[in-house]
């Protein structure tokens, strides 16, 4: 029987590698520049997302980049009203992430593995919209993360509360066949790439 634990090493192996080879920087702004303009139309302007603060990331080496979405949510651009828009935290591995606002006026700091965070003086805030980043992606709305569990913790944590939506953020490259999933792996409810949108949710 295949370990799971090594189907899953083995995958992060390949599509981090998958991921890195896009290193083309035009390439990469255009793909920011089309996941937030599909956002935008797809999601915000036919009111599917739910009101309330909307969390990004900042990128993590070869991750897709968040920011140009989340500053055109924030300025309140064209039929979005304006959003609270927040930040991750790392807390201990394997511990649900907590949320800062960021204001992205104010400096950042350095969090537990070296990604800018907000500082302990912005208000903590419960995100309805979490934006999600990964290594890889399947149609069955899966994701492969780094292994820490941060992710799959957080949405636990959030959907037992509360509805929120989870929209996984990547590049078409990053598609798998089948990612290798267990039972405490949540699923996304969107995912986005710079050429299509897959839905999971009703």
């Amino acid at each position: 029987m295949t370990d799971p634990r090594a189907a899953k090493d083995a995958a992060r192996a390949q599509a981090r590698a998958r991921r890195d080879s896009l290193s083309d920087d035009q390439m990469r702004a255009f793909a920011a520049d089309a996941l937030r303009e599909r956002f935008l139309e797809e999601l915000v302007r036919p009111g599917l997302i739910p009101d309330g603060p909307v969390a990004g990331y900042w990128p993590l080496g070869s991750e897709l980049d968040v920011r140009p979405l989340l500053l055109h949510l924030r300025s309140g651009g064209l039929r979005t009203g304006g959003r609270s828009i927040a930040l991750p935290v790392s807390g201990p591995r394997g511990q649900a992430l907590t949320f800062r606002d960021w204001d992205p006026a104010l400096p950042l700091a350095a969090g537990r593995y070296g990604i800018q965070e907000p500082g302990a003086d912005r208000p903590e805030v419960v995100p309805a919209v979490l934006l999600v980043p990964m290594l890889a992606f399947d149609r069955s709305g899966h994701r492969l993360g780094y292994g820490a569990g941060y992710y799959d913790r957080t949405l636990d944590v959030l959907r037992a509360v509360r509805p929120v939506l989870a929209v996984g953020m990547a590049f078409a490259v990053q598609e798998m066949d089948a990612v290798p999933h267990g039972a405490h792996d949540e699923r996304l409810d969107w995912i986005l790439t710079e050429r299509e949108t897959l839905r999971f949710t009703q």
